[in-house]
């Protein structure tokens, strides 16, 4: 008897332990993490928020659970998978794009939301101030928006033979008109005509190559934008099949065979927004966290695609590069 009361025990603890497990993992935190882009064309940076989200004690299916919503380019999109995230009641928003940020600080005043932008958070109304941002909302800021200045300049020693440059945007990102302020001045300085495209789908992409080659765009600056990042084999094989030099706003782009790249460390701002998800997780607020502005500048070449649009690297561009691909 005593042997078939041990039986029926072990049986009974055989049979509770995964409602126990599904219990346990029932109370793990969970984080939301919402994007304007797609999740192919962002894996790097995934990758470096959940390294970020390790530093501060997390790892995903081990002591906290993401719930990961893509708007897929439709920014549109963005409030109703807010909505979601916030009827699942989760621990913190990690609003990962200057679109998904604006979505998120209008969709809830409560949850706590971690931003990465390239704009200004004050200006975007997502802060109050860097060192105090107050309410429920903190953050990375990169301020790509104030690098077209720059990107132009090294287009047009790379390619000094070009008398007009094209700039496309994204008519729907919220950073695209100051962009195009920063890019129009120093195009105005250097005497250079400036050709403007839109796109915001696949399709507008292809159409926008076909005219810069119509028009004799002569080099291309490619604006800051997720959409942009996510599609950036796309662009890039583009670039290459028009014979278009082009600089664009992110690393990412130049490894995938662009020509050149000057911005911020993307990586490194969702890395920093990680530990920041985690230590809010883990009971900080968003009112006591400085909103972390990224001064990390990557200048990159990508010397084979150089060499097959037949230009000639100078020599103070590769020295001044902070990475040469070979």
């Amino acid at each position: 008897m005593s042997s078939r009361r041990e039986f029926i025990t072990l049986v009974g603890a055989a049979a509770a332990w995964p409602l126990a497990a599904r219990a346990q993992q029932a109370a793990m935190p969970v984080i939301g993490f919402l994007n304007g882009a797609s999740p192919d064309g962002f894996a790097p940076f995934i990758a470096a928020f959940r390294q970020g989200l390790k530093e501060a004690g997390y790892v995903e299916g081990q002591n906290v659970v993401i719930e990961y919503r893509w708007a897929e380019g439709h920014y549109d999109r963005l409030p109703a998978l807010l909505a979601d995230l916030v009827q699942r009641k989760v621990a913190v928003i990690a609003a990962t794009s200057t679109p998904a940020a604006q979505a998120a600080k209008v969709g809830t005043s409560t949850i706590p939301i971690v931003f990465t932008t390239g704009d200004d958070p004050i200006k975007l109304g997502l802060v109050a101030s860097f060192n105090r941002p107050g309410g429920n909302v903190t953050g990375v800021s990169n301020l790509v928006a104030e690098l077209g200045s720059k990107q132009i300049g090294l287009l047009r020693e790379l390619a000094p033979g070009a008398t007009a440059i094209t700039i496309l945007v994204n008519p729907n990102f919220p950073g695209t008109e100051r962009q195009l302020r920063d890019v129009e001045a120093a195009a105005h300085v250097l005497g250079l005509q400036l050709i403007v495209l839109r796109a915001d789908s696949a399709r507008e992409i292809d159409t926008a190559f076909a005219t810069i080659t119509q028009r004799g765009g002569g080099a291309l600056l490619v604006g800051a934008d997720p959409f942009f990042i996510a599609r950036r084999d796309h662009i890039v094989a583009l670039a290459a099949r028009h014979a278009i030099p082009a600089i664009y706003p992110a690393r990412e782009f130049a490894v995938a065979g662009g020509l050149m790249s000057y911005g911020s460390d993307f990586t490194d701002s969702y890395r920093q927004a990680g530990v920041y998800t985690g230590r809010i997780v883990r009971g900080e607020k968003p009112a006591d966290l400085p909103v972390q502005r990224s001064t990390k500048f990557e200048f990159v070449i990508n010397f084979k695609t150089a060499k097959a649009l037949g230009l000639a690297i100078p020599n103070s561009m590769q020295l001044l590069a902070d990475e040469v691909i070979e």
